[in-house]
C-alpha cells in the first residue's frame, strides 16, 4: 500500500483563526472560545448547568477543600447550581432544612441504610413496608450483620416494646404503599425520642405536601421524586431530606463515598415540573376519591383502601395528620374470585395501564396476592369476612367519567357484575 503523502493530510490547525488575543490557532479556539454574550438574559426556568469538572479560580480554592472549608462547589457528581435549586425547592416544599439528590428512590432508601447503620445494629421496618425497601433490609440481614425486624405497621405506641439498646432506626410509611394502612406516626416517633432512636419515613404518597414529617419531629423523609415532582413517568430520581444539620453531614458524606450523583437534566424535569406539583396532587385527590366512593358501591368490592374512607386502617390518624390526599389507593375483591378471574379483570381495563411507577398523568392498576408480602403475618386484619385479592389503582388525570366506565366493564365482564 503506497504511503499517504503528508501534503494530502488535512491539518485544520495550520491556519490561523480570526484574531484572538489568547490563541492563535484553530485547534485552541475549538476548545477554549472566547465568546462575547450579552448579560442579562433571564427566564422563569433555572439554568441547566452540566459538568463533571468544576474550574476553581485559583490553587488555593482548590485546595481548600482539603482543610474542610465551606467553599460550595467542589465536582459536578456532588452538586451544581441546577441540582441545588432543586434540593432547595423541594425542602421549601417539604419543611426541611436540607436535601440530598440520588439516582431513584430506592437509592434514597439505600443512603438512609448505609448512613446510620452498622454491623449489630438493630432496625424496625413495618410489615406493609415497599417491597424494595423489604428487600434491602434482608440483604443488610444477610450480608452485613444487621438485625431487621418487622412490626405490625398499627402497633402505635406498642411500638415501644420492641425497642432494644442497639435499635437504631425506625422506618415508617405512611401510608403503606400497597395495603394503605396509616400508622399513628406521633405515637411511633414519642417512643423513639423516648429512646434516642432516630427515625425515618417514606413519605412519597404525599409528595411532602400533604403529610408535614419534620413538624412532627421525624428525623428523616425520604421522597421517590420518579412519582409525583416528576410527574412525567420519564424521570428516575430520589430525595431525602432533613432539619439536623449534623444528620444531614453523616447523610451527604456516605452519598460523597457511593458515589451517587444525578444527571444536571433530570433535575431540570423535575423543577420544571414543580409549579404545577399542588395543582396535579389536587387533581389526583379529587379524581381518586369520586372513583374510589364508586368501587365502595360494587358488590366485587368486600373493602376499598384509601386513607380518605372509614374502610381503611389508620383512617382516624390520616384525617388528624394529612391535609389532603393522592391518587393512590387499593381495593379489596370478594374472596370468591379466584387469583386468575382476579388477573382477568385487571387485564380487561383499557384505560388503566399494567405498571409500577405512579406519579404521573396515566392511570394503573396492578394486582398483588398480599399473604406472600407479609411474612409478619399481619394481613388480613382480624375481624375482615370475605377478604379475596388485592388490586392497587392509581387515578392519573383522565376525566373519571372514562375511568369509571372502564371499571364497569371490566368488573362485568371478569367478575360477572
Amino acid at each position: 500500500m503506497p504511503a499517504i503523502e503528508e501534503s494530502a493530510v488535512s491539518d485544520p490547525t495550520s491556519d490561523k483563526p480570526v484574531s484572538s488575543p489568547a490563541s492563535h490557532y484553530i485547534q485552541t479556539v475549538a476548545v477554549q472560545p472566547e465568546l462575547d454574550i450579552a448579560p442579562g438574559f433571564d427566564s422563569f426556568s433555572p439554568a441547566t448547568h452540566r459538568g463533571s469538572t468544576v474550574v476553581f479560580r485559583n490553587l488555593a480554592e482548590l485546595r481548600a477543600y482539603g482543610e474542610r472549608s465551606t467553599t460550595y462547589w467542589r465536582y459536578g457528581l456532588h452538586a451544581t447550581p441546577t441540582s441545588e435549586a432543586l434540593c432547595q425547592h423541594l425542602a421549601l416544599l417539604e419543611g426541611a432544612s436540607h436535601t440530598l439528590l440520588l439516582p431513584s428512590g430506592l437509592a434514597a432508601i439505600s443512603l438512609v441504610y448505609f448512613a446510620l447503620l452498622r454491623s449489630g445494629d438493630d432496625v424496625l421496618v413495618p410489615d406493609n413496608v415497599y417491597g424494595p425497601n423489604r428487600d434491602h433490609g434482608e440483604w443488610l440481614a444477610r450480608d452485613f450483620g444487621v438485625t431487621v425486624r418487622y412490626y405490625d405497621p398499627m402497633i402505635g405506641s406498642g411500638i415501644a416494646s420492641l425497642i432494644q439498646p442497639n435499635t437504631r432506626l425506625i422506618w415508617m410509611e405512611s401510608p403503606g404503599s400497597v395495603t394503605m394502612e396509616v400508622p399513628d406516626s406521633e405515637a411511633i416517633v414519642a417512643a423513639a425520642k423516648a429512646r434516642g432512636v432516630l427515625t425515618a419515613i417514606d413519605n412519597t404518597w404525599s409528595a411532602g405536601l400533604y403529610f408535614r414529617p419534620f413538624d412532627m419531629g421525624i428525623d428523616i423523609s425520604v421522597q421517590a421524586l420518579t412519582k409525583y415532582q416528576s410527574g412525567g413517568s420519564d424521570v428516575l430520581m430520589g430525595a431525602v431530606l432533613t432539619r439536623d444539620d449534623a444528620l444531614q453531614a453523616r447523610l451527604k458524606r456516605t452519598r460523597m463515598l457511593m458515589g451517587w450523583g444525578v444527571s444536571a437534566d433530570d433535575c431540570h424535569l423535575v423543577l420544571r415540573s414543580l409549579p404545577s406539583l399542588p395543582v396535579r396532587l389536587a387533581a389526583h385527590d379529587r379524581g381518586a376519591r369520586e372513583v374510589a366512593e364508586w368501587l365502595h358501591q360494587r358488590p366485587e368490592v368486600v373493602r376499598v383502601l384509601h386513607p380518605a374512607l372509614p374502610d381503611c386502617p389508620g383512617h382516624a390518624h390520616w384525617r388528624r395528620d394529612f391535609s389532603g390526599a393522592s391518587g393512590l389507593f387499593a381495593i379489596i375483591l370478594h374472596d370468591k374470585y379466584s387469583r386468575e378471574q382476579v388477573d382477568a379483570f385487571v387485564e380487561a381495563l383499557r384505560l388503566f395501564a399494567i405498571g409500577w411507577s405512579w406519579g404521573g398523568a396515566h392511570s394503573l392498576a396492578v394486582p398483588y396476592h398480599v399473604p406472600t408480602m407479609r411474612p409478619a403475618g399481619s394481613w388480613p386484619p382480624a375481624g375482615w369476612r370475605h377478604a379475596g385479592e388485592l388490586v392497587r389503582l392509581y387515578i392519573g388525570l383522565e376525566d373519571t367519567r372514562d375511568l369509571i366506565a372502564d371499571l364497569r366493564q371490566a368488573l362485568e365482564q371478569q367478575l360477572g357484575g
